[in-house]
């Protein structure tokens, strides 16, 4: 079997950050952004309702967003060091101003989206503060600076 491409960066000197990596699939050019929440194996990760949670948040304001087109994905990382944003035909600078743009969005949410049991498979599993929590940690990351390329 191949080595898919998250597997191909060395995590050991990742930080806290938006990382992007190109790609073409079926002859359509994609842009993963690598929201990378936690540093890798430094021994805090995303709680399950901490993932789950901001999962729903920000995946709301992405697909409500002038930009929803172009979202084709967003998910947590198994690792729960944080998640990826697969767009189509946005740039580095363009997705971290979407960030930028949604992140306070969900800041100034009152409830959980989709946060019912005919709505959610785990419902029970979020918490508006522990996602707020997260996402406002992580809003200083979505600068300019901040981002790389894998």
């Amino acid at each position: 079997m191949k080595t898919i491409a998250s597997f191909s960066v060395d995590h050991r000197g990742m930080e806290p950050g938006v990382y992007f990596r190109e790609d073409v699939r079926a002859g359509v050019p994609l842009l993963t952004a690598d929201l990378r929440f936690f540093r890798p194996n430094a021994g805090r990760y995303l709680t399950t309702t901490e993932a789950h949670t901001v999962e729903h948040m920000l995946a709301t304001a992405l697909r409500s967003s002038a930009k929803s087109d172009n979202v084709v994905y967003f998910g947590p990382m198994g690792c729960r060091t944080g998640f990826y944003l697969v767009t189509l035909g946005l740039s580095p600078e363009e997705v971290l101003s979407l960030l930028r743009e949604t992140i306070p969005q969900c800041l100034q949410m009152d409830e959980v989206p989709g946060a019912a049991e005919e709505q959610c498979g785990n419902y029970r599993d979020l918490c508006l503060a522990d996602g707020a929590e997260a996402l406002k940690a992580f809003l200083p990351r979505c600068e300019k600076r901040a981002y790389k390329p894998l």
